[in-house]
């Protein structure tokens, strides 16, 4: 666990912006998207807050495997693998997803509005179609249940283990529920002001979207594969995670903010 920052308060803010950077994942993009627009059809007044309740379902199981892992952590040490295979899978994950969202973005029509692509939610068949609040909720809840999410949240609990247990753990695991809370939450939202609007704005804006969760994603993709191949890259970037993670959530979050503004601009009047 050399990634994770020994001091609590680096580590806090590590965590932090981690639930921030999982918020942009493209699986969570995707999945909003669905369950926004459904919801939205239906006239539902909650579809703008599904956003925020997928990931209160996320969260709450990111907390619970903190908890666990906080509670076993005196008896348990965690297998040399798991850190290597989550950092592979992840790896794995981020190139597909970044690959099918480029493709998307290129294969739209100049007029359509383009719509983000994730794995989990093709596998796991129709959830988009979540009709209440809390199904909307379990939808976040059952994302969680994969390898990546759930070795990532044993990761940083075991790490808080040092600081006291299983307190700093559930700790560690509201802040990242925090940080995803205001991504998905946002997203939501947008999300809702584009269905509001199928103009050329707002065409262009999910496109800068697309462009960047898709750039990142094969960046982030690069740099870990860079790090599991190569002990020296590995080694420069021990005690930067937080600078990596907070420029991989500016450029996210400047890209997000400037398409949220293309969609609020109003055409010009003719004449």
């Amino acid at each position: 666990m050399h990634e994770l920052p020994t001091e609590w308060t680096a580590l806090c803010a590590l965590v932090f912006l981690l639930g921030l950077k999982h918020g942009f994942d493209a699986d969570h993009l995707a999945t909003i998207d669905g369950l926004t627009r459904f919801n939205a059809r239906q006239g539902r007044p909650f579809a703008r807050y599904c956003g925020a309740l997928f990931s209160l379902g996320h969260g709450a199981i990111v907390i619970a495997i903190a908890l666990a892992v906080g509670v076993a952590s005196e008896k348990w040490e965690a297998p040399a693998w798991l850190e290597l295979s989550g950092a592979w899978i992840s790896v794995g994950f981020l190139t597909v997803l970044g690959i099918a969202n480029l493709s998307a973005v290129l294969a739209a029509g100049p007029d359509q509005v383009v719509t983000p692509i994730g794995l989990k939610g093709r596998l796991l068949g129709g959830l988009s179609a979540a009709r209440r609040p809390w199904t909307v909720a379990l939808v976040g809840a059952l994302f969680a249940l994969s390898f990546d999410t759930v070795s990532q949240a044993a990761l940083f609990a075991l790490t808080a283990s040092q600081f006291g247990g299983a307190w700093h753990a559930i700790f560690l695991g509201l802040l990242f529920m925090l940080g995803m809370l205001v991504t998905d939450g946002v997203n939501g939202l947008w999300i809702s002001r584009l269905i509001a609007r199928a103009d050329q704005l707002a065409c262009i804006a999910s496109r800068i979207m697309g462009l960047a969760v898709s750039s990142v994603s094969l960046l982030v993709a690069a740099l870990g594969a860079a790090k599991l191949a190569s002990p020296s890259i590995d080694q420069w970037t021990e005690g930067r995670e937080a600078v990596l993670g907070a420029l991989v959530v500016s450029v996210i979050a400047t890209s997000f903010l400037a398409a949220v503004l293309i969609a609020r601009m109003r055409p010009r009047a003719a004449g």
